[in-house]
């Protein structure tokens, strides 16, 4: 449950399983306390709390640092979080207690970015149908059946940050227009902004969602949302499953209400509603839009470095809003 025991290093409690690379080089540098091991978690924080200065997590359910787990910790200085969302952290009590949460944006952007643009051509064109289409013989039977296009279409982005915009600047490449919706307005933005959701649904025909999750955007996009889409409407959703509807979702697939949709997160992931799985109209993938070896290693490694900047009395990398670095 614990690597090193050194007397005089740092403690650093990990909830959950992490990359190897993350695990190796806090095993080197500080004492890494594996809860995951632990036979009664519970029971082991209370032996450890006092000591833990700091968190590493991966997030998910098992990863999750909510007011219990701060509160548990007294010594608590930074959750280093994996991810560019962490809204299994509750940054804004750990706030509240002057605790550093931070995550790791911008070495993820251009590779979800990408994600999404994929998996809008991939929904868009029918591309995963087409491959077994071919691959199960119906192809020497007939071709296979025109497709919808992205030419033509008008594109809303909902959520204007770092991926947001990288989103934007492909789009724009492809000739298409761009419009989008966020908190605020932002200056010299090159796109329209709505400071309407459903305004903006119902003057598009693409949405894509990549806003941060939390009780902020708890199902934001609702059955509403969806109507205003509309029958032509594809909805593509590489931020939090936490942020559509999923009921009203499933739906509005199955009665029209909108044409298709594209996505890589859900509410309950890994499950996945089975009539989602069923529907042949709709493609699905298993939340990978950062998931490439070269991304996923530079998030493992801002995750160390956020935590060995703190600890040598530096301030962290990149701190959450929430939580901005009193150093």
């Amino acid at each position: 449950m614990t690597t090193n025991d050194d007397a005089g290093k740092i403690e650093i409690l990990m909830p959950r399983p992490m990359a190897p690379r993350v695990i190796e080089q806090l095993d080197a540098r500080f004492t890494l306390h594996r809860l995951w091991e632990a036979d009664d978690a519970d029971a082991f924080i209370a032996q450890h709390a006092s000591r833990i200065r700091g968190v590493a997590t991966g997030g998910g359910a098992s990863g999750r640092v909510d007011k219990a787990l701060i509160d548990a910790l007294p010594a608590l200085e930074i959750v280093s979080s994996f991810g560019v969302g962490y809204d299994h952290v509750d940054a804004a009590y750990a706030g509240t207690k002057g605790v550093v949460v931070t995550n790791t944006p911008d070495v993820l952007t251009d590779e979800v970015a990408d994600l999404a643009i994929g998996l809008l051509l991939a929904t868009l064109r029918k591309l995963p149908q087409a491959d077994r289409y071919l691959r199960e013989g119906r192809w020497l039977e007939k071709p296979f059946p025109l497709s919808p296009t992205l030419r033509e279409r008008r594109i809303g982005i909902l959520g204007y940050g770092r991926i947001g915009k990288a989103i934007a600047r492909r789009l724009d490449a492809f000739d298409v227009e761009v419009v989008y919706h966020g908190r605020r307005e932002q200056a010299d933005a090159p796109h329209r902004y709505y400071a309407d959701l459903e305004a903006m649904a119902r003057d598009v025909d693409t949405l894509v969602v990549i806003t941060p999750g939390g009780t902020g955007t708890q199902k934001l996009v609702d059955a509403r949302i969806l109507e205003a889409l509309g029958p032509e409407g594809v909805l593509i959703n590489v931020a939090r499953g936490s942020v559509v509807d999923e009921a009203a979702l499933i739906a509005a697939l199955r009665d029209g209400t909108i044409l298709s949709a594209g996505l890589d997160v859900f509410e309950k992931e890994p499950q996945v509603p089975q009539e989602l799985i069923e529907m042949d109209h709709v493609v699905l993938l298993p939340h990978v839009g950062s998931a490439s070896v070269h991304t996923r290693n530079a998030m493992a490694q801002l995750v160390v470095d956020n935590l060995v900047a703190w600890f040598d009395g530096k301030p962290p990398l990149t701190p959450v809003p929430e939580t901005p670095s009193p150093r």
